[in-house]
């Protein structure tokens, strides 16, 4: 009987220990997704009924997505009805690098068959709208350029196309007539494109490099590509790029500002996966992340100010520039210099130039600093004087005898204020230059300017020069635009070009007392009002300045001054007189009228 229990119990246990060996189909479900998302590809396929089949396509799909890492993770197997069958559903989560991730839930049928159980494969199997013949592909959407604004809205810079122009010689056959084509179809948008000239870039060009012909508008590109576009060895990229509405539009200071902010003006690119059909064509989006364009960068430049500085200068022979400044806020307003300014660089924030009689704006800021005189102490103004062996005169030898300090400022009195400058230390002109802010060094993003320079005058005869603007005094027009800005609001403003940046200055110093600025107020409103061609202005504060140069037969005409928050600077190089720099503000003054 012992032997017959323990037979039976044996029996018994067999069936029990049979189930529990039986393959289930969350062991193939949890198998596969593992083997898909380490990349395994040939565990991934065995553990499917079509091992070939769902190789190459699991293949393609990661090969189009190319995934950093991929998560599968299975979150319920059900069987069916049929006990043969059962239905998987997990969750994919795709990292396709570059923050972009890509998550959804996919199902699959599982078939058991010859003991064990197999994925059955479809293209659904990776994702629920994959059909047969069908692949996947990413996409990249790049935003739009964010634009450049004035500090008004208007438009500075927008987003447009350049079309890049280029010749390769070794494919041109006949070179010559390939660049002759080129230069008539050109010539109309650039009239320095020469048959000749594109011949020596070709020649200059290291072989097998192209030759960039021309860069190109996308409205001008679209004038004249049915003159150029079959033309053989020439061919054409293009590039996002942000331009001026009107190219002729602040050539000085656009670019700078390009260079600082096109980077963030970039925005956040978007992305898609799509299916498509054997031929590439999209079937389906089946995810989309939207592009994110930037936030436009606002310049503290304004387009009506800059266009009448701009007119007011153009038509002058000779390099003529207008720099404006918000005293309040340092921010400038216009950069303005006509064409024959623009060959020379950027003179009106680089330039250095013997400032003439502007620089008695200086002068009599030290003078009335040291309290020795007022704006109406009387002071001699003879034709001439001479100051330790130098006889420095008047321009055209004016004599107005003794006058009151600040008349003898309005009339420009060279005689003056070399007698005012004689007396003073080696560092008092250089000290209030400095307060003025000419002589400070600043780091502006978007622009290389220059002050100017008031070294100190050992010398009696330097001091006295000096203190007329004709010594070793240099003076940019942004410079002096930066010393009215500070005797208009009383503090040296820290310049700017675009809003949200910071600039730096080199140094600091105290602020010129209100009592000395109100005197220097005084004269120039008296220099203006005393000028008949200024005569519409009864508000402006200015001052005009003929400054030497050379073997001193030609002479720079300048003309600073400010009207409530408007500072500005003008300068006509070689104009051998001021009265011309004066008219030129007058039109700059009466544009904004």
């Amino acid at each position: 009987m012992r032997v017959t229990r323990l037979v039976a119990a044996l029996t018994l246990l067999l069936p029990l220990a049979a189930c529990s060996s039986e393959p289930q189909p969350e062991d193939t479900a949890n198998a596969f997704a593992a083997a898909f998302a380490k990349g395994d590809l040939d565990a991934a396929a065995k553990q499917t009924d079509s091992v070939d089949s769902a190789k190459k396509q699991m293949s393609a799909v990661r090969k189009a997505l190319e995934p950093k890492s991929v998560t599968a993770q299975v979150k319920d197997v059900a069987k069916t009805d049929n006990a043969a069958t059962a239905t998987a559903t997990y969750r994919l989560t795709w990292d396709l690098g570059q923050n972009r991730t890509w998550s959804y839930d996919a199902h699959f049928e599982l078939q058991s068959g010859d003991g064990a159980w197999r994925v059955h494969w479809t293209p659904t199997v990776i994702h629920p709208k994959l059909a047969q013949q069908q692949a996947i592909a990413v996409q990249g959407q790049q935003p739009e350029l964010a634009p450049v604004l004035d500090r008004d809205g208007n438009l500075v810079l927008s987003p447009d196309r350049v079309v890049s122009v280029l010749l390769e010689k070794d494919k041109a056959g006949d070179v010559n007539a390939v660049a002759g084509a080129l230069a008539t179809a050109l010539s109309g948008i650039d009239n320095t494109i020469t048959q000749q000239s594109i011949l020596d870039g070709v020649n200059k060009t290291p072989a097998g490099q192209p030759y960039q012909v021309v860069a190109l508008r996308q409205t001008s590109y679209e004038a004249v590509k049915p003159a150029i576009y079959d033309l053989p060895g020439v061919r054409f990229t293009s590039a996002p790029r942000l331009l001026p509405p009107d190219k002729a539009f602040a050539p000085t200071v656009v670019p700078g500002i390009r260079k600082v902010v096109e980077s963030d003006l970039t925005g956040k690119a978007g992305w898609r996966v799509i299916t498509t059909d054997p031929t590439g064509a999209e079937v389906e989006e089946l995810y989309a992340k939207a592009a994110q364009p930037a936030t436009a960068a606002t310049t503290t430049l304004s387009v009506g100010v800059q266009n009448a500085a701009q007119a007011a200068v153009n038509t002058e022979p000779t390099p003529s520039v207008i720099v404006a400044m918000q005293p309040s806020t340092g921010e400038l307003l216009a950069v303005a210099q006509n064409a024959s300014a623009d060959a020379q660089g950027p003179i009106a924030l680089m330039g250095r130039y013997p400032p003439g009689s502007t620089f008695k704006i200086v002068t009599a800021t030290a003078a009335l600093s040291a309290g020795k005189v007022t704006a109406a102490t009387p002071v001699g103004c003879p034709a001439t004087t001479v100051i330790d062996g130098r006889e420095i005169p008047n321009a055209g030898r004016f004599d107005k005898g003794t006058i009151p300090l600040s008349t003898a400022f309005a009339v420009s009195c060279n005689t003056t204020f070399a007698q005012l400058a004689s007396q003073m230390g080696p560092a008092d002109l250089t000290n209030a230059a400095k307060q003025l802010g000419l002589g400070v060094d600043f780091v502006l993003p978007g622009a290389t300017t220059v002050t100017g320079s008031v070294p100190n005058a050992s010398g009696v005869v330097e001091r006295a020069e000096d203190g007329f603007g004709q010594g070793k005094v240099v003076a940019s027009p942004f410079g002096m635009a930066l010393v009215v800005s500070t005797v208009a609001t009383g503090k040296m403003p820290t310049p700017s070009l675009l809003r949200g940046a910071t600039t730096k200055a080199d140094s600091s110093a105290r602020p010129v007392s209100p009592q000395v600025l109100d005197g220097v107020r005084a004269m120039m409103l008296e220099m203006a009002r005393s000028t008949p061609a200024l005569a519409a202005f009864p508000e402006l504060r200015g001052k005009t300045g003929t400054a030497q140069f050379g073997d001193g037969t030609h002479a720079h005409g300048w003309f600073v001054g400010y009207q409530g928050d408007l500072a500005f600077a003008v300068l006509l190089t070689d104009a051998g007189v001021s009265s011309k720099a004066v008219a030129a503000a007058t039109r700059f003054l009466s544009a904004l009228s």
